[in-house]
């Protein structure tokens, strides 16, 4: 594990000081899609993955189904694939337990009901050439509905800028990754920051971003990677997530050393208010997609009690969500 006095002033040197160095060119990259009851959707995933170029394995964890997830998963005949069990210890430890195991020189996460688009797996590594430094690469993601039909506009965000190099600050204020799929992450980095944090039930993805953005560089990619499903699963579950539900992963972020360490000093107050108000206007977003409009103008409300500066942004994204952009 880094410890926030390993860290020097500029992410490479933290890097460096790891010990860590750069992957061969070529790089090998491991798929870990972490699956539980996800029987409807897994072949999909997994063939997604499958069809990708530069896969040295996939591990899928199955996290203690009672549906034939498993089963369709070993139907499957392909050496590159395999099925690791977690005992029902959540989705983190199962990302975790596949990351530890996996062969290739970069991990990516994949969500058992979203689908990689093809060259997704490519691109990711072409950039990653491009960007020695980058213990993170990243791109986009567009919408689709349970029986896989687009139902996203991202595509109207085309060419988009997102951040890259050194991006602890701007991550700290708010995540602009989507766990699930978009991002390639060097394995060696990723164990070295200590992987997710199972005691986190939201947002672990964004404090382990956080730590990782304290060591080394990110890079984006402007292009849709990803088709990350919207279904009845998955909106049962957004029901019952609110601000306060995200609030811990905040609180783990400004009290983790390793990120302190980065950051410029007395800028921690200042950006964990922003990441606040990022939560909360995530919130209202997805109250938007699944027809809780009380909830997000409430939601609204909350944004403006922290910084009336911040509503405008905050309803701008709001009325984009409505719009499925």
């Amino acid at each position: 594990m880094i410890t926030a006095d390993a860290m020097l002033d500029a992410p490479n040197a933290a890097l460096a000081s790891t010990g860590i160095h750069a992957p061969t060119p070529a790089g090998s990259v491991s798929v870990v899609i972490p699956a539980k009851n996800a029987a409807a959707y897994i072949g999909e995933a997994v063939d997604s993955a499958l069809r990708q170029s530069g896969i040295a394995d996939i591990i899928v964890v199955d996290d203690g189904s009672i549906d034939d997830t498993v089963a369709i998963v070993r139907a499957i005949r392909d050496p590159r694939l395999r099925v690791m069990t977690n005992d029902s210890s959540g989705v983190s430890a199962a990302r975790n337990l596949g990351a530890r195991h996996a062969a290739g020189d970069w991990l990516v996460f994949l969500d058992a009901d979203d689908r990689l688009r093809p060259g997704a797996v490519a691109t990711l590594l072409e950039a990653a050439r491009g960007a020695p430094r980058a213990v993170l690469v990243y791109g986009d993601y567009n919408l689709i509905d349970g029986e896989g039909r687009s139902i996203g506009r991202r595509d109207l965000l085309k060419g988009r800028s997102k951040p890259s190099g050194d991006v602890l600050q701007r991550l700290a204020a708010g995540n602009f990754i989507v766990n699930g799929g978009i991002m390639l992450v060097r394995a060696d980095a990723f164990r070295a920051a200590g992987g997710f944090d199972v005691s986190l039930r939201y947002c672990e993805d964004w404090h382990c971003w956080c730590r990782l953005a304290a060591i080394g560089e990110f890079a984006f990619v402007p292009k849709l990677l990803l088709d990350y499903r919207l279904h009845t699963a998955n909106t049962m579950n957004a029901a019952v997530r609110t601000p306060q539900d995200f609030f811990p992963a905040v609180a783990r972020v400004f009290d983790d050393e390793l990120i302190l360490a980065r950051l410029p000093e007395g800028a921690a107050a200042r950006l964990r208010q922003a990441a606040e108000i990022h939560l909360v206007t995530y919130s209202a977003t997805q109250a938007v997609r699944f027809g809780r409009y009380r909830e997000a103008l409430a939601y609204l409300g909350m944004v403006g009690r922290r910084s009336a500066k911040a509503m405008p942004r905050s309803a701008i994204k709001i009325a984009l969500a409505y719009f499925g952009v």
